[in-house]
């Protein structure tokens, strides 16, 4: 899928994750560049693309402190129940802070 950073300190492939179930935009304007139907939706981490400044911040023209960004995967079922092929995944660029290691069912 590309070719991905070793990092120490970061995920790592395979790794399990649950994306935040967070709605900061109830709070008032906002940037969130993570998508509201993967919120609260469990994937699988692909690769860390690198580190760039919190665009959350950097859209408003605040100092942003670097974040790492990863490729996610997600089953598509996990997103969207009700899709046709079972097999089909969703591959997702998400910021370090939304995520947490995979709750246990």
């Amino acid at each position: 899928m590309g070719c991905y950073i070793l990092e120490e300190g970061a995920r790592t492939p395979g790794d399990k994750v649950t994306v935040r179930h967070d709605w900061p935009e109830d709070a008032g304007p906002c940037h969130v560049r993570t998508p509201a139907y993967s919120r609260g939706r469990d994937g699988t981490i692909v690769g860390l693309l690198g580190s760039f400044g919190n665009p959350e911040d950097l859209a408003f023209n605040r100092p942003a402190d670097r974040k790492r960004l990863y490729h996610v995967r997600f089953d598509m079922t996990e997103l969207w129940p009700d899709s046709p092929d079972k097999r089909d995944t969703v591959v997702i660029e998400i910021y370090e802070h939304w995520l947490t290691d995979k709750r246990e069912d």
